[in-house]
């Protein structure tokens, strides 16, 4: 019986040092995430066209699809075509008082005339005083002619300044019908087809900018001191090749929660008994498409 008493310790400790030699050492784990983008309809009826696949990586300024712009066009051109009768009815001031003008100067003439005579005994006061009468009537008449092609003219004005500005928003009504790629990215999902009805912001398609991704892992409140804005970090995920299971990285910390929440049940953390944990998010460059939304990580603090 002492033999067996005497295996148990040496037994124990070989059980230990497997243990410590298979296990992996980390400060922190979570899982990896992308900035995703839901695009929108900013316009309202049928698709004519939409040219996205998932999985298409799209450009950030690209044209890719349309809505049936028929309604608002015709809308802009009655629009139009109303600012143009509106412009041919505004009065040509010049014009309409061209009569009186002429008439106004014939009766100066006129005036200087019988003041002439006047002064040669010729002609009577009685007849300047109506020759002066008949100036001051033309003056008031082409004032008054005056005053109202004026206000004649700037309602006019007024109604078609109104529908120049509907027509820009028609114009911009116009510009929502086709459909402009917010971001460059890869297409995650489609939610609609060609020749469906859209309204605006339906979503039209998720994209997401895999080049880079986020690490979004989890750290006790003792850890952070452990941490700050624009730490380098290493990055530790499945390699997938047995000979050396753990593929390295470098990832930088850009964003560290200020609040405490519950450890997710999906989430190892370094203190296995720690209720409450502090969010991280560990920005880590992705130019090959080495990791996938959802993919698992591990980082250990440089």
């Amino acid at each position: 019986m002492k033999r067996y008493f005497s295996l148990f310790p040496a037994l124990a400790l070989m059980c230990m040092a497997g243990g410590c030699k298979n296990e992996q050492t980390f400060d922190a784990s979570g899982a990896f995430e992308a900035e995703e983008t839901v695009v929108s309809s900013q316009s309202q009826g049928v698709i004519l066209r939409l040219d996205v696949e998932e999985g298409a990586v799209i450009d950030s300024g690209a044209t890719v699809g349309c809505v049936d712009t028929t309604d608002l066009s015709l809308t802009r051109e009655q629009l139009v075509a109303r600012i143009e009768a509106l412009t041919a009815r505004r009065p040509e001031t010049a014009v309409q008082l061209a009569a009186l003008e002429e008439q106004l100067a014939t009766a100066v003439r006129e005036r200087e005339r019988v003041a002439h005579l006047v002064a040669g005994d010729a002609a009577t006061g009685k007849q300047l005083d109506d020759a002066t009468a008949q100036v001051a009537v033309l003056q008031k008449q082409i004032a008054a002619q005056r005053s109202t092609l004026r206000t004649s003219a700037d309602g006019i004005d007024k109604e078609a300044r109104a529908l120049a500005v509907q027509v820009e928003q028609m114009d911009d009504r116009l510009r929502r019908c086709h459909i402009v790629n917010p971001t460059r990215g890869t297409v995650m999902t489609r939610y609609v087809r060609a020749n469906e009805m859209t309204a605006p912001g339906q979503p039209l398609y998720r994209i997401a900018d895999l080049s880079h991704m986020t690490l979004r892992v989890y750290i006790t409140g003792d850890q952070l001191s452990q941490v700050r804005l624009g730490q380098r970090v290493n990055v530790f995920t499945d390699s997938g090749d047995p000979h050396e299971p753990m593929h390295r990285d470098e990832g930088t910390i850009f964003w560290i929660s200020d609040r405490a929440e519950f450890t997710p049940k999906t989430i190892r953390t370094r203190d296995e008994r720690a209720d409450l944990v502090y969010a991280v998010k560990v920005r880590v460059q992705n130019p090959e498409g080495r990791y996938k939304m959802g993919m698992y990580g591990e980082i250990t603090f440089q």
